[in-house]
């Protein structure tokens, strides 16, 4: 009878756990807007182009019935909206009494396009999918936010890596539309050096895979997704975490192979290719001085797609009026590229932006 007992007591601590869990913010909502007769950067156009999002919280609007509390937040390359719904990003900024607290905020996840939910290659068109770029990406979230949604005005716009580069990109494209940015884990420059030869060297390594047949496969071309995936591992890495986790060599080979197989169960090949591709006309250098929105630029020292000692960011953020960086130095918390989604390490930051651009 004890035993009964307490096994059901432990049982009603674990379910009490579970819903204190889910209950830190609001429950996601989904929702597609559809953007017709969209026409890409490339000329060429989609009827139909799906642009999937995620909103947490509910909007408040001022006198006028404007939405007033929205923030729009990017993902990275190859990721979504979802990936960033997790205890370490969203329960830490959006439960009650945090930064972005979503009984305050509005807040908006965007899947780009070619990611998520969002119209991509994989869907049926493969490689005659239209070549988007990064401008694409932003032209069709602006879109999203403004003809679905509804906001005219966002609180924050902030993203991690490629979204990051996105934030950069809206500062200057829509200046006027935001009070602050945000952008984690970048680079203001074309994608050049190192950073694009892994870019193109993923691209080369499915393409070359026979398997890969033109982008028409019925089954993934593992060998060449695999070796794309390669470059994904390298971007990500940290090589202070890594050793930590994996001090033997057995450790480090199954890492590896569980890292690897974990990208291969929901990653496209093709969607890999355009997710990689999509950078190449990015380069907001020439258009920073376009930004007038406070901006905070917060990259780690142990990112290895952004390495500090290029000295790339000192020189560009000099061109934006109210800009500011931020280098992490390299800490037990850092997880190089990886810090981006880990807002214990920068929320701080955060905090200050939300105060110097808050509108009196």
């Amino acid at each position: 009878m004890l035993k009964k007992t307490v096994l059901a007591l432990s049982l009603l601590v674990f379910f009490a756990l579970k819903i204190t869990a889910q209950a830190k913010y609001p429950t996601p909502v989904e929702s597609d807007y559809i953007a017709k007769d969209f026409v890409f950067e490339s000329g060429e156009k989609l009827a139909e182009l799906r642009l999937h999002c995620i909103t947490v919280g509910t909007p408040q609007k001022d006198a006028n019935g404007h939405i007033k509390n929205a923030v729009l937040i990017m993902h990275g390359t190859t990721g979504s909206s979802r990936s960033l719904l997790n205890d370490r990003f969203a329960g830490y900024l959006f439960a009650p009494g945090q930064l972005l607290d979503a009984s305050k905020y509005f807040i908006v996840f965007a899947d780009g396009i070619g990611h998520g939910k969002s119209s991509k290659p994989s869907d049926g068109l493969h490689m005659k999918f239209p070549k988007y770029t990064y401008n694409d990406m932003v032209k069709a979230q602006y879109l999203l936010v403004t003809q679905h949604l509804g906001i005219t005005h966002l609180r924050l716009v902030m993203g991690t890596s490629m979204g990051a580069m996105h934030t950069w990109v809206w500062g200057y494209t829509y200046p006027d539309f935001m009070d602050a940015l945000m952008p984690l884990a970048s680079l203001p420059v074309e994608i050049a050096g190192r950073n694009r030869m892994m870019r193109q060297m993923a691209i080369d390594l499915i393409e070359m895979d026979p398997a890969w047949n033109g982008g028409e496969y019925k089954t993934q071309p593992k060998v060449g997704l695999t070796g794309a995936i390669s470059s994904l591992i390298f971007m990500g890495s940290s090589p202070l975490q890594m050793q930590r986790s994996s001090p033997t060599r057995a450790q480090a080979d199954a890492a590896l192979e569980r890292t690897a197989e974990n990208y291969r169960s929901v990653l496209d090949a093709n969607d890999v290719i355009y997710a990689f591709d999509a950078s190449r006309f990015y380069n907001p250098s020439p258009y920073l001085s376009k930004i007038t929105a406070p901006l905070l630029a917060v990259n780690s020292a142990d990112d290895e797609v952004n390495p500090p000692e290029l000295g790339i960011m000192e020189r560009e953020i000099k061109k934006v009026k109210n800009g500011r960086y931020i280098l992490l130095p390299i800490t037990d918390k850092t997880a190089g590229h990886g810090t981006h989604s880990n807002p214990a390490v920068w929320h701080e930051y955060l905090k200050q932006l939300l105060e110097i651009s808050e509108k009196k």
